[in-house]
């Protein structure tokens, strides 16, 4: 077997990984009512089930990127898989909620271990116009992913059991194992490893989590003042300020600390977790800040869309998964539109074109988002974003990661990564907090429009948007004209949504106009990276 054909089918395997952990992470969403009914799991529980990997993956991408680059990328890679599927058993074979949480959790650290490694070995497998078109299939992959998602949740929970959406994970490891094992070569820094900074792997840990933490929870526990106290066994917050800006605080002081000790540890020339000296690379500064503006309204509107099309529609899951696969079809159509740019378009260029098609797709929703929209009229918007995200994603990593050393490539896919990460966490946060907000002001007014009295008004507005609009579909029973005015408030609240994700990814155009982009086929970077056969 040549090897421009081996490197080829190894990336097929290393994209089957990135495949794994994204799914996983949008799988969840349409197995979530099967999982309240079998485990009979809290509203706290629900929020923790969808979130603890979240937390986890985006805390550790940065630690993962580091260790690869020194000892193994696909050692990592391949332990990062095993975790990940052995986590998966687990979470299938949980019988409380608990239980599935902790096998989130460790699904997490599987996770964070093999994204930014597929990264890397990409960065250090091929080159020039070859980089490019691997970078596009990975980047179509996520995009797709997103979407397959969904519809293979809604498959296996509607017609098999939601452990399924868990146990299909097994089969997949197995098969991805045994590809990179055949197919990947094991690349490494070259010399000796060096010995890791614990110190800023803490900090890094504790910077990241707090953060994301922060982001994610911020509108259950309250932005300033205690609207729910969080517990912990017996223990329950007992102060007025909420703890988010305590969590934010210790964001500060971590992040500051664990800068300053990077920036000491490399004037001594010790290692360290960050190669700082990364951010002085103009295309890696400045790609990691657009990467991180685009990424808060790339996927938010993922989260709100199935809710809507669920309780406000009424399609069921599978139905749901369907829809989205128009989004899945446009990113794995964009891959062939990047491979056959091939050198006569910039990737930059291809970033911004991508970006402008991920504005008037989710702009274009926003349009439709009606009580009486059809999926006719939602899936060519789905079909334009997923281009955009297909385009955007692959050749924005492609501009990041173009000038980094290979040697470094781990550190700076894990940097990048976790750019994303907190884009995307800060993107569920705000996007999260518009769509509530805004239908419970717009049911608030239309029940006084209908004359219902303030209490119960109060009521059924707190259940409609604690159920996540799951509550909507019941209210017919009670009143026709409640449970449509809950619809037409759930519509605009992700109407809203949708306007939020394009003001965000226009604001990611404006700085991705910071970038200076070049072709990937540009001079070779030299390589100073071990491989090994």
């Amino acid at each position: 077997m040549t090897g421009a054909r081996r490197r080829w089918l190894g990336l097929v395997f290393i994209s089957i990984a990135v495949a794994l952990i994204i799914v996983d992470s949008t799988i969840v969403n349409v197995a979530i009512p099967s999982i309240i009914d079998d485990l009979d799991i809290t509203s706290t529980q629900v929020q923790w089930v969808q979130e603890s990997y979240t937390l986890v993956f985006a805390a550790l991408l940065l630690v993962f990127g580091t260790l690869a680059d020194r000892y193994g990328r696909r050692r990592i890679l391949l332990t990062g898989v095993v975790i990940f599927a052995l986590a998966s058993v687990l979470a299938a074979m949980a019988q409380t909620g608990d239980l599935l949480i902790a096998a989130r959790l460790v699904q997490g650290i599987g996770g964070a271990m093999v994204l930014p490694t597929t990264l890397s070995l990409i960065n250090a497998t091929f080159r020039g116009r070859d980089r490019g078109i691997a970078f596009a299939i990975w980047g179509s992959t996520i995009g797709g992913m997103v979407a397959v998602g969904p519809l293979l949740g809604g498959w296996l929970t509607t017609y098999f059991s939601w452990r399924w959406a868990f146990g299909i994970n097994v089969p997949l490891g197995i098969l991805i194992v045994a590809g990179i094992l055949v197919f990947v070569s094991e690349s490494r820094d070259a010399g000796e490893p060096r010995r890791i900074d614990g110190v800023g792997a803490v900090l890094s840990v504790i910077t990241s989590a707090t953060l994301v933490f922060g982001l994610i929870e911020g509108r259950t526990y309250g932005w300033w003042l205690t609207e729910t106290a969080p517990t912990l066994g017996d223990w329950t917050w007992p102060f007025n300020l909420s703890i988010i800006p305590v969590a934010f605080l210790v964001t500060l002081v971590s992040g500051t600390a664990f800068i300053r000790w990077g920036l000491r540890r490399q004037r001594q020339g010790k290692s360290t977790l960050l190669a700082f000296s990364l951010f002085r690379i103009p295309s890696f500064r400045n790609g990691n800040i657009a990467a991180l503006i685009v990424s808060l309204g790339e996927f938010g509107i993922i989260l709100s869309l199935p809710l809507w099309l669920q309780n406000v529609l009424g399609y069921d899951a599978l139905q749901t998964g369907f829809v989205l696969l128009a989004l899945a079809i446009g990113s794995f159509v964009a891959s062939g539109v990047a491979g056959a740019l091939g050198n006569r378009v910039s990737p930059l260029t291809i970033v911004r074109v991508g970006i402008v098609a991920e504005i008037l797709g989710v702009a274009g929703l926003g349009t439709v988002i009606t009580v009486d929209a059809t999926w006719l009229s939602i899936v060519p918007f789905l079909f334009v974003y997923g281009m955009g995200v297909g385009l955007a994603t692959a050749q924005l990593t492609g501009v990041v990661l173009g000038d980094v050393p290979v040697d470094q490539s781990g550190q700076g896919s894990g940097t990048s990564s976790t750019a994303r990460q907190i884009g995307s966490a800060l993107g569920i946060a705000v996007l999260g907090t518009v769509l509530f907000t805004s239908v419970g002001l717009s049911l608030d007014a239309r029940l006084a429009e209908l004359e219902v009295p303030a209490a119960t008004s109060a009521q059924i507005v707190d259940v409609v948007v604690d159920s996540a609009g799951a509550a909507i579909p019941s209210l017919d029973a009670q009143s026709p004209a409640v449970a449509d005015a809950a619809r037409e408030a759930f519509s605009e609240g992700t109407r809203y949504s949708a306007y939020a994700a394009a003001g965000f990814l226009v604001v990611g155009l404006l700085a991705s106009l910071r970038l200076t982009g070049r072709p990937l086929e540009r001079e070779e970077l030299p390589v100073t990276a071990e491989v090994a056969g």
